[in-house]
């Protein structure tokens, strides 16, 4: 491997990118072994890497100032990141603290901004990496092509590399929610969204929570909004139909959400208010009810 990098920024001896850890149990099964103290990573190169003592220099000064890892552990650091022409190739650290040789497999990178927004993923086949030897740290070259990407624009710093685990559906609360709400019903919102099957890759839907008619006779509905994209969303505006038991249609109208955004595999409740005036039935069966958005 030649790292294509190296010429544009041989001059500049920093990292754009963060670093991304996990349990290298998590990924490999491996992980037994002593817990304690904290752990270098020396550089380490493929033994095929066609590379010049200038690149050398250069990825061991990188390395120096990598920060210490704890036992057990995998970790990716972002190096540099550029686009070759509609491609995004990322140069990262590859840092193995096992404290013997690991080999890994076919693995789904994530490619995330500074916001935790998913760029791009990606199934690598990182047994090309060869074995990583016990607390090394590997420079590797990672291509992200076009049906990879799921933004066209990426940032220059505070990006990083990721390994992409199953991580479970979430709930994802508003700050004023998380004000408002006792710790007991963030808790209680939060066994909920665990215990229900989450979205349908791709897909967004509404589930209701909670609907009542207030003394003034507007209608508050409560509902998760669920999000099963890969990246977050953006809600500017949402129109929403409303049915209690019998079927009918009680409430209609459109909202106004000020970009309320539901992050990348979470769900996020929030009430709908609709004004008695919008509210077309006088006694309503809220024994069973839904809200949804009406068909185009």
């Amino acid at each position: 491997m030649m790292f294509k990098m190296f010429k544009k920024n041989k001059e500049k001896l920093e990292k754009s990118g963060e670093d991304s850890t996990i349990a290298a149990k998590d990924l490999t099964g491996d992980g037994a072994g002593e817990e304690v103290g904290e752990v270098k990573t020396t550089l380490s190169f493929h033994p095929d890497a066609n590379v010049g003592p200038e690149e050398k220099y250069y990825f061991q000064f990188l390395n120096n100032e990598l920060p210490l890892l704890k036992p057990n552990q995998l970790s990716i650091s972002g190096i540099d990141v550029k686009q070759n022409d509609d491609s995004i190739i990322i140069t990262a650290f590859i840092r193995n603290s096992l404290s013997k040789a690991v080999r890994l497999s076919d693995s789904p990178l994530l490619f995330v901004g500074p916001d935790d927004e998913i760029i791009g993923r990606k199934v690598f086949p990182l047994g090309e990496l060869g074995e990583l030897p016990a607390q090394s740290s590997r420079p590797w070259e990672f291509v992200f092509t076009p049906k990879d990407l799921l933004k066209t624009e990426f940032p220059q710093t505070g990006w990083k590399l990721a390994f992409e685990l199953n991580k479970p559906h979430s709930l994802d609360l508003e700050e004023t929610w998380k004000n408002n709400l006792s710790e007991a019903d963030q808790q209680k919102l939060d066994n909920l969204v665990k215990q229900m099957d989450p979205p349908k890759k791709g897909e967004i839907n509404f589930m209701g929570l909670q609907a009542n008619k207030a003394g003034n006779g507007d209608l508050h509905v409560t509902l998760l909004i669920r999000n099963g994209n890969e990246k977050n969303i953006t809600l500017q505006q949402l129109p929403l139909v409303v049915e209690d038991a019998s079927g009918e249609v009680i409430a209609q109208g459109g909202f106004k959400l000020d970009d309320l955004e539901v992050k990348a595999n979470t769900s996020k409740p929030w009430t709908f208010v609709f004004p008695a005036s919008l509210v077309t039935k006088e006694e309503i069966d809220f024994s069973t009810w839904k809200a949804y958005p009406p068909k185009q």
